[in-house]
């Protein structure tokens, strides 16, 4: 990592803790078989890629989870519930740290996300942090289902280095998804793959970026 100018973040995992299995189990109490296949850190079924990419709104998602399960009974509540239950929330000092490296680099972030977890997350952001998003803490935010693209398309990281100007070998993508990072990696974005224990804090502190 030389001559980082720019750094792209991811959010899940590296700001924002999330823990696939408590979806997986959440799918599978909903009557859903094969969850881990179904939804995964590697590999999941096709809706969510649409899903992620606003391609399909909250509703045909929802719709989607019944047919698979089986059960028109389960209502949009327990859909959002199971499928928000793998958000667990942003590590103290997280934000305070995003902060004082946008005083040095240029910063954004660059997300996966969909309808109900973007309004899940928007909602504890307000309520625990009384932020309205997460704007102030980067230069630009970037979320898939808003953008219609999502990781780890080249089209995606394209479209952010175009959009702000950035040189590819001056930025730095942190993701904990390694599929991601070959998105960054092929148009010559330096890339750290986040792994747990590991931190963003001790990832700054250890690396000498601030």
């Amino acid at each position: 990592m030389q001559n980082i100018k720019n750094i792209i973040f991811d959010y899940g995992n590296v700001i924002f803790s999330i823990d696939f299995k408590l979806a997986q189990q959440a799918f599978t109490d909903l009557g859903i078989g094969n969850a881990d296949q179904f939804f995964g850190h590697r590999q999941q079924d096709a809706i969510f890629d649409a899903f992620d990419k606003g391609e399909i709104t909250a509703a045909q998602f929802r719709d989607r989870i019944r047919e698979i399960a089986a059960n028109p009974a389960i209502t949009d509540e327990q859909i959002d519930a199971a499928w928000n239950s793998m958000l667990l929330g942003i590590a103290e000092g997280n934000h305070d740290l995003l902060l004082k490296v946008k005083d040095k680099y240029r910063t954004f972030l660059m997300s996966n996300i969909n309808d109900i977890h973007y309004s899940h997350i928007m909602n504890y952001l307000r309520r625990d942090f009384q932020f309205e998003g997460n704007d102030h803490l980067f230069e630009r935010t970037y979320y898939s289902h808003l953008v219609g693209k999502r990781k780890p398309d080249t089209a995606f990281f394209q479209q952010l280095l175009d959009e702000n100007g950035l040189v590819a070998a001056e930025t730095l993508f942190i993701d904990d998804s390694p599929q991601h990072l070959v998105g960054a990696e092929a148009l010559g974005i330096q890339t750290f793959l986040m792994t747990a224990p590991d931190t963003l804090q001790k990832f700054f502190e250890r690396n000498g970026l601030l």
